[in-house]
């Protein structure tokens, strides 16, 4: 039986052994580029080369789900020395549908069971356990951004994340208020970390335990909509929430949503006027985990038949292979179009193949060369559509970029959508 979403590496040997090395993990479609300066598609290959690549990675946990490998000194930075950013997995589906991010995920979850997994993750790690966030903040400290529009009471959640709460406030007060001309919101009592930062770096026995914590919390409060501003809060509530309790996104007892996702209609149908303006060329960038990477879930069990054909369990369909296509992708670049001033260009790079910023899978922290070449290849996409600054929709993008662009020849200001909705309303 397939489970789909399993964090089982035995349950993969089928994407491991039928993977032919296409290349689509590592390069954009030619049919798709309009060049070849921003081809690749794998920060990881164009930083490491052969050394690093999603398909080497599968062949790894092939090796090790038959014990044809032992423990050696280069297989944590394999499997590691990666963003986990899903491109490789939107670019496999182009071709053969194989579940590489699962795959990859699951290789990882192996590597931490048996304790072989990056020094620099164990702080982050403890951090959560002990605070309750990624920073290590006081957990006490978590609203001291200053609601202003909150509720004691409301049919809608306003989940912060740790990015807005402790480390750039202006985001959650931006989006308290955004929240407020759209009916107001309540914050999740005890709200703790989503757990994102667990999963990415393969430690799902922890991550789970931010997940029944803020799961029991959301229940208690009876609203029937969770909103945030992050683009890693939204992918672990949407989709890997309803993952790890073997559901589908639109079987929760909530709707999940992004704050783009509530303006953009608000802005189209006249709820929301914008009088502000912002005079800026802004380059727009697809956050991973807004795009190719939060595509909701849907639960699937069944068989593989013939050929690899896969054939659905009792009371379900067929299996339903996400491609990257169907993430949030218009809601932001309406907003953004619709605020005076602004003029949204395009980027080489973007929709599901947009470019990883660096910031995730815990490559900041274990491999920041890593992550600090992902914001230099995207600063030159930003030169290259001729911007006078970027935003995007995350506060782990706003700050790698932020944090990636200092000292650098060509300095452009970077933007958290929020923000800019915030100044012109």
């Amino acid at each position: 039986m397939i489970v789909s979403g399993s964090l089982e590496l035995k349950d993969y040997m089928y994407e491991m052994r039928r993977c032919m090395r296409c290349a689509s993990c590592k390069w954009l479609d030619h049919i798709y580029m309009p060049d070849n300066r921003f081809v690749y598609r794998c920060p990881s290959y164009a930083k490491y080369y052969y050394s690093k690549v999603a398909y080497g990675r599968l062949k790894l946990g092939l090796a090790l789900c038959e014990n044809r490998l032992d423990d050696t000194p280069g297989m944590k930075d394999m499997v590691f020395q990666c963003l986990m950013c899903g491109a490789c997995d939107s670019g496999c589906k182009r071709n053969l549908d194989l579940e590489i991010m699962n795959s990859l995920e699951a290789l990882r979850g192996q590597m931490v069971a048996g304790g072989r997994y990056p020094e620099a993750h164990q702080r982050v790690i403890d951090h959560v356990a002990k605070s309750h966030n990624k920073f290590g903040a006081p957990h006490k400290d978590r609203a001291a951004w200053g609601p202003v529009n909150a509720q004691a009471k409301s049919d809608t959640v306003y989940f912060a994340g740790c990015g807005a709460s402790y480390q750039d406030k202006s985001l959650a007060q931006a989006t308290d208020k955004i929240l407020g001309q759209l009916g107001g919101y309540m914050l999740l009592p005890g709200e703790q970390c989503c757990g994102h930062p667990l999963f990415a770096m393969g430690h799902y026995d922890a991550f789970r335990k931010q997940m029944e914590a803020n799961l029991e919390a959301m229940k208690a409060t009876g609203a029937k909509r969770l909103v945030t501003a992050c683009a890693e809060c939204y992918k672990t509530w949407k989709v890997d929430y309803p993952r790890l309790m073997k559901t589908s996104t639109q079987d929760l007892p909530f709707e999940v949503v992004h704050v783009t996702e509530l303006v953009a209609p608000a802005v189209a149908s006249g709820r929301i006027k914008f009088n502000g303006r912002v005079d800026l060329k802004l380059a727009w960038h697809d956050p991973c985990n807004l795009g190719r990477m939060s595509e909701p879930y849907v639960h699937w069990e069944g068989d593989r038949g013939q050929w690899g054909c896969l054939e659905p369990g009792q009371g379900f369909a067929a299996k339903q292979f996400n491609r990257g296509t169907s993430g949030v992708y218009e809601a932001p670049r309406q907003i953004l179009a619709a605020i005076p001033g602004v003029e949204v260009l395009e980027m080489k790079r973007h929709h599901e193949f947009s470019w990883c910023c660096g910031g995730h899978g815990g490559a900041p922290e274990a491999y920041p060369e890593l992550a600090a070449y992902a914001v230099s290849e995207r600063l030159e996409e930003v030169k290259d559509a001729g911007a006078e600054g970027l935003v995007s929709a995350c506060p782990y993008c706003k700050r790698q970029f932020q944090d990636g662009f200092k000292d650098r020849d060509h300095q452009v200001p970077v933007f958290d959508i929020t923000e800019l909705i915030a100044q012109a309303l």
